[in-house]
């Protein structure tokens, strides 16, 4: 059972930890789900780490990125759905308006090719976040504001891309035959563990952000396919993958 609340939260956020003077970062930031990605644009921009994040078990450094002249708060995306919320909860405090936010999901669909480009139009709910953010509904339409800049850059850079619905779950060890086959009918084409609670957070928030994935495990098959699921297999082209990102990022701010 989850009811909604509609009254102020008792737990309030107070931001990411800071180790600078920097309180305010730049109104766009880009939010990463693979570790390697995050490090490798870490070790090819300029950065500057102004802050970090943590929970109970480990932490992840913020850092204000200069990409072709423009200031981007990057940060390394929690995955699940509880973890994402509270990411972009802690980086709203400190100013971020508008986030961008890319990883890896499975196929639900398997003519979708490995690392092909995944533009969700709305997250069916299977998360324990979203209904407390926007309350009941099997789904949540995302937010296509930046849609039609996210494919002039798709274009200039010559990606393969889908559209489509996705499934939101968190418990990815139950994503059984019947209900893979039950949101295929109903337009699924992927199935990841953040989009309905970045989704509901953001509109909860009065936030702007876009969200797309790059195909990885494929599930439309007789036998679960791995193909470029594991971090870093195929990851020169995933590392093409984040160009798309800052550039989307670059064109917004």
């Amino acid at each position: 059972m989850i009811i909604f609340g509609k009254g102020e939260p008792i737990i309030k956020t107070h931001g990411i930890h800071l180790t600078s003077n920097i309180t305010v970062f730049p109104r766009v930031a880009v939010g990463v789900f693979s570790r390697f990605l995050f490090d490798d644009i870490v070790s090819k921009f300029q950065c500057c780490k102004v802050g970090y994040m943590k929970n109970a078990n480990y932490s992840r450094d913020v850092y204000i990125l200069k990409y072709k002249e423009t200031e981007i708060t990057l940060f390394m995306a929690s995955v699940g759905a509880p973890h994402i919320a509270a990411d972009i909860e802690e980086l709203a405090f400190n100013g971020v308006e508008n986030f961008i936010i890319f990883g890896n999901c499975g196929v639900l669909d398997k003519t979708i090719p490995d690392c092909g480009i995944i533009i969700p139009t709305r997250a069916y709910k299977e998360d324990g976040v979203s209904y407390h953010y926007v309350g009941d509904g099997d789904y949540i339409e995302l937010c296509d504001k930046y849609k039609d800049k996210f494919k002039d850059i798709l274009k200039e850079y010559n990606f393969y891309y889908r559209e489509g619905a996705t499934w939101t779950t968190d418990a990815f060890y139950r994503e059984t035959r019947d209900k893979v086959e039950y949101f295929k009918n109903i337009g699924c084409v992927c199935v990841e563990m953040e989009a309905s609670a970045i989704a509901a957070v953001c509109e909860y928030k009065k936030l702007d952000y876009f969200t797309f994935y790059y195909a990885g495990d494929n599930l439309d098959s007789v036998e679960w396919e791995e193909r470029s699921l594991h971090g870093e297999s195929m990851l020169d082209k995933k590392k093409e993958v984040t160009i798309l990102a800052l550039e989307l990022a670059r064109k917004i701010s």
